[in-house]
């Protein structure tokens, strides 16, 4: 049977895969999970729940906010609000657990849910896998005064507004950004916190009814925002996914400024302020090896972990590093938040700007991105990617060719029978050639 937690909590098509009965549950399991786990000692429990602006998030918020109450848990309901203020408002308030009902990036009609623990860190996989063995056990319920009580909470948008510009190194008043807010979770709190730091903000992308979340805006449709970056003048664009926990940027002349870039950008601000613990910066196995080449060049090391902001996580933590992130626009910072924050992010990368005086484009051009080729091999046995001694050979093979000027990576999917074949070299065609006679040689290999 197929693990219900995925690398991002719970995740599926609302109200078929996700559906009501399993929110309640879930809740009511990770209520008496993290109970036995010893969180609620010698006090009434306390979660708080926080959504994005999803037409389904409205009754699976009832579902967990039922589930949680009738396991003898106090709820603040934050109401529609990012993940990482959800996060950080788990610890603010104390609480002992929070909930996020949201399903990123993903289109409209899937949803999610994630649990942060106390302190608002992601939940461990051997934490959540209890969660899961634990669903529809027979348990005492509470009754009378021992069921937990609702309450919404009305300071939860002030108070992570003044999180985030507590952040701030300086003003961003001279600045023009354009905002994406993917008709999502930030589209309140993005463009104000923009506007309360000093900058001239147009904001695209803000108009949510439930229906329109990453609907041909954020950060995985970036089109909208580079048009309007170069129509309205702007000094740079700011494009936010469904729940904000990631950021994309587009410059002045509205080409693209990936996660890597954003990355290679912070880390040098943090470095320069002393606030980059051991001149590390944690990234995974898919960032650019511009990055990489980057960083080397600049003094940075760079630590390199499995695909997901939870395998970034860990590293950080275990490390005690202060940045991590990913291509897609994931950036932690650990003197702000415990997961990714793409309104934080956002407002750091504009605010160098404003510091330096330079560019965006500027700024970017510390790292060149080289040519990057995915090819996806389905309807092969994933198993044996790493054993097979002819795909081995092949890729050594590549890897000599390529040298110091690009890298091969073979990596199985993780749901499906399928094997992504991802080549960077310094010209795209030569990257393209490798990457179809890798996929070739999988494919010849591997086939189930």
């Amino acid at each position: 049977m197929a693990r219900l937690f995925g690398t991002d909590g719970v995740r599926g098509l609302a109200n078929r895969d996700l559906t009501a009965e399993l929110a309640l549950d879930l809740s009511v399991a990770a209520a008496h999970v993290l109970a036995d786990a010893g969180a609620f000692t010698g006090h009434r429990p306390l979660a708080v729940v926080g959504r994005d602006p999803r037409a389904s998030g409205e009754f699976l918020n009832a579902a967990v906010v039922a589930g949680l109450a009738s396991a003898g848990v106090d709820v603040l309901d934050l109401g529609v609000l990012p993940t990482p203020a959800v996060a950080y408002l788990t610890g603010l308030r104390g609480a002992d657990l929070g909930v996020m009902i949201s399903a990123s990036h993903n289109a409209m009609p899937d949803n999610g849910i994630k649990f942060f623990a106390k302190g608002g860190h992601k939940l461990e996989d051997t934490i959540e896998d209890v969660i899961e063995q634990r669903l529809g056990e027979p348990w005492q319920r509470p009754t009378g005064r021992d069921v937990g009580r609702l309450t919404y909470d009305v300071d939860a948008a002030d108070d992570y507004v003044a999180h985030v510009l507590q952040a701030l190194p300086g003003r961003l008043d001279g600045l023009h950004v354009v905002v994406d807010c993917a008709h999502g979770a930030a589209s309140v709190v993005s463009p104000r916190l923009l506007r309360e730091a000093g900058a001239e903000v147009t904001v695209i992308g803000a108009s949510p009814d439930g229906w329109n979340i990453n609907d041909g805006y954020g950060s995985t449709h970036l089109g909208n925002l580079q048009q309007a970056v170069v129509q309205h003048g702007a000094d740079l664009g700011l494009a936010v996914d469904g729940d904000a926990d990631r950021c994309l940027a587009v410059d002045a002349d509205g080409e693209v400024v990936d996660g890597d870039q954003i990355m290679a950008v912070l880390a040098l601000a943090l470095r320069e302020a002393g606030e980059l613990p051991d001149d590390t910066l944690v990234a995974t196995v898919m960032s650019n090896l511009g990055l990489l080449l980057a960083m080397e060049r600049e003094g940075v090391r760079v630590l390199q972990t499995a695909v997901g902001d939870r395998y970034v996580l860990e590293q950080m933590r275990a490390g005690g590093y202060g940045m991590g992130g990913e291509q897609s626009g994931h950036v932690i910072l650990s003197a702000h938040g415990t997961t990714g924050d793409g309104v934080l992010t956002g407002l750091l990368l504009a605010a160098r700007m404003s510091t330096t005086g330079r560019s965006l484009a500027e700024l970017a051009g510390v790292m060149e991105k080289l040519p990057q080729v995915m090819v996806n091999v389905p309807g092969v046995d994933k198993g044996r990617a790493h054993d097979d001694e002819h795909v081995l050979a092949a890729v050594a093979r590549a890897e000599h060719e390529l040298g110091r000027t690009g890298r091969v990576l073979l990596r199985p999917s993780g749901t499906e029978p399928l094997v992504r074949v991802m080549v960077e070299a310094g010209e795209a065609t030569q990257a393209q050639a490798l990457a179809d006679r890798l996929a070739g040689v999988v494919r010849e290999r591997l086939s189930l």
